[in-house]
């Protein structure tokens, strides 16, 4: 659980939620455009679980990433780093 823990509170850390919303901003902005443009520019029913699933998904990745990195910085390691 001590691992668990520690992932969590590097999680919330230094300024990483505030990094990956930003990246879920733009990333997840690009892909809607992407993925759901044609509905975005005509009026077409949106799938709101694709879109939502869109911001979440770069938000989960930058803070995987940032978290990994910290992990392996400091010399720890856990179930989420590789």
């Amino acid at each position: 659980m001590n691992a668990v823990r520690r992932t969590l509170k590097l999680a919330i850390s230094d300024g990483v939620p505030v990094r990956a919303f930003w990246v879920a901003v733009i990333v997840g902005s690009v892909l809607n455009i992407i993925n759901q443009g044609d509905a975005l520019f005509s009026g077409a029913h949106m799938n709101w679980l694709k879109l939502a699933l869109t911001f979440a998904v770069p938000f989960f990745v930058s803070t995987h990433g940032a978290v990994s990195a910290k992990l392996r910085f400091q010399g720890g390691r856990n179930a989420t780093s590789s």
